[in-house]
C-alpha cells in the first residue's frame, strides 16, 4: 500500500535522537499497513502514543554545596531563582534526603536534588540505595572545580548498575571572567576552556580509568558552551518514548532545541493522523469529526511549549525592560487566527499547504485522512518554531529603551 512507503518515508526525515518511537515499532506498523492489517497497526500506534504521553521522566542531579546544583536545577525547569517554586540557592546543605522539584508545565517530569556524596557518610553503593537509584532515568553529577574522587567513585558505581551518568562542570563564565581579569593581555577563551576540560578529565581518569565527556556550562547562559551538546547527548541516550517529554521540558534557548521540539511534536501529530485515517477505513471504525474549535487547546499548548504563551512573553518583556507589545506584534503565532488583510485562516492554511507541496513535490502525507487538522497542527508548529527562532536571533532588538518602537522586522527561517 502507498500508506506503508509514506509512513516509512516520513520517519526517515528525522535523526535518531529526534525519533519518538523506536525502529522496531516503525517497522512493525509499516508491516501491518503493507498487509492491510489496519486494526493491528492502530493497536501498535495507540500503545506507542500511550507510552509517549504517560512516560515519567526522573532526572537526578547531585553535587556538593556551592557547585551551582540548585541553579542548574532551576535552569532545567525554566524557573527564576526568586520564584516561589525555585530550588533554594546560596544555602548550606543540611539535609541528607533527596528533594523532588516537579517541572512547572509538565507534571510527568521531576528533577531530584540529591545531596553530594561527599557530604554524606555513605559508600557509593549505599548512597545509591538510599537515594533510590532505580527510580531515575539518568544522573547528572555537578562540580564547580575539578571532579573529586567521591564523584568519580559514584559514577563508577552507577556505571556498574548499567545506568547513565553525565559530568557537568558549572560556573564556566566565572572562571573565564576571573582569568580575563587576572591575565588581560594573554587571555584566550579557547585555551582556558580546554585547560578546564583537561583538568576535569585527568582527575576522573585516575578513578574511572577512562575519560568520560565533561560538559562545561553556565547556569545563567545555558545556550552557551556545552549545554546544547549535553541536550543532544541526553536525547541520544534516552529510550525513544521518553525523548518527546524531555524535548518539551527543555527551554527554547537554541535553534537545535527548538527544532527538537518541533520534530518531536510533528511525529506525534503524524501518528495521531495515521491512527485516525486507519480507523476511518476499518468497517464500523466510526466517523471522525474535524472541528477547528477542538484545536484551540492544542494551539495554546504549542505556544506554551515554545515559550510563546502570554506569561512567557511578559517575562521576556520584563527582562528587556520594555512593553510586550513592542515585539509581540512582529510574531506570527499570536495572530494566526486573526483575519488580517482579508486573509482568513483557511487562506493561510491553503498557502501553507502549497508551500510544502512545492518543496516536497506533493503533500507531505497523502495517506492522512484527517488532513485539515493534520496540516493545521503542522502550520501551528512551524509558525511557533519560526517565532521562537526569530526571538533568539533578534535579542539585540529588545535592548531598546521602554517605549521605543522596534521597526526592524523579525527575521524568519523559511
Amino acid at each position: 500500500m502507498a500508506w506503508a512507503s509514506g509512513f516509512d518515508a516520513f520517519f526517515n526525515n528525522f535523526k535518531r535522537e529526534s525519533k519518538i518511537i523506536d525502529e522496531e515499532a516503525i517497522a512493525l506498523i509499516k508491516a501491518y499497513i503493507e498487509k492491510n492489517q489496519l486494526q493491528e497497526a492502530v493497536s501498535v500506534i495507540e500503545n506507542a502514543l500511550r507510552g509517549i504521553e504517560s512516560a515519567p521522566l526522573n532526572i537526578a542531579v547531585t553535587g556538593e554545596t556551592g557547585t551551582g546544583k540548585s541553579t542548574f536545577i532551576n535552569a532545567l525547569r525554566g524557573v527564576g531563582q526568586e520564584e516561589d517554586s525555585a530550588a533554594p540557592t546560596g544555602v548550606v546543605e543540611t539535609t541528607m534526603e533527596r528533594t523532588p522539584y516537579p517541572h512547572t508545565k509538565l507534571p510527568n517530569v521531576t528533577i531530584w536534588d540529591l545531596p553530594g556524596i561527599g557530604s554524606t557518610t555513605f559508600t557509593p553503593q549505599n548512597y545509591l540505595t538510599e537515594m533510590k537509584f532505580g527510580e531515575y532515568d539518568f544522573f547528572i553529577i555537578i562540580s564547580a572545580t575539578r571532579f573529586k574522587e567521591n564523584d568519580a567513585q559514584l559514577a563508577k558505581a552507577i556505571a556498574e548498575m548499567e545506568m547513565n551518568f553525565y559530568f557537568v562542570r558549572t560556573k564556566i563564565d566565572n572562571d573565564l571572567g576571573n582569568e580575563q581579569k587576572s591575565k588581560p593581555k594573554t587571555f584566550n577563551k579557547g585555551k582556558v576552556l580546554e585547560k578546564i576540560r583537561n583538568d576535569c578529565s585527568e582527575h576522573l581518569q585516575k578513578v574511572l580509568f577512562s575519560q568520560p565527556p565533561v560538559f562545561l556550562v553556565s547556569n545563567f547562559d545555558m545556550s552557551d558552551y556545552d549545554f546544547p551538546e549535553l541536550e543532544t547527548k541526553l536525547l541520544q541516550d534516552l529510550p525513544a518514548h521518553k525523548r518527546h517529554i524531555f524535548s518539551l521540558c527543555l527551554q527554547s534557548l537554541t535553534e537545535a532545541t527548538i527544532n527538537y521540539k518541533r520534530d518531536s511534536l510533528k511525529q506525534k501529530v503524524f501518528l495521531e493522523a495515521i491512527k485516525a485515517g486507519a480507523i476511518a477505513t476499518i468497517p464500523l471504525g466510526g466517523m471522525i469529526s474535524e472541528d477547528i474549535e477542538d484545536l484551540e487547546e492544542t494551539f495554546h499548548l504549542y505556544r506554551s511549549y515554545f515559550g510563546l504563551d502570554d506569561a512567557s512573553l511578559e517575562n521576556i518583556a520584563k527582562d528587556y525592560n520594555m512593553s510586550v507589545n513592542h515585539f509581540k506584534v512582529h510574531l506570527r503565532f499570536p495572530h494566526l487566527f486573526a483575519e488580517s488583510n482579508d486573509e482568513s485562516l483557511e487562506e493561510k492554511l491553503s498557502k501553507y499547504i502549497k508551500q510544502i507541496s512545492s518543496v516536497t513535490g506533493g503533500p507531505v502525507a497523502t495517506v492522512v485522512y484527517y488532513q485539515r487538522a493534520y496540516y493545521l497542527q503542522n502550520l501551528f508548529l512551524d509558525t511557533a518554531a519560526n517565532d521562537a527562532i526569530a526571538l533568539l536571533n533578534n535579542k539585540e532588538l529588545f535592548e531598546n529603551k521602554v517605549g521605543q518602537y522596534i521597526s526592524k522586522p523579525l527575521v524568519y527561517w523559511e
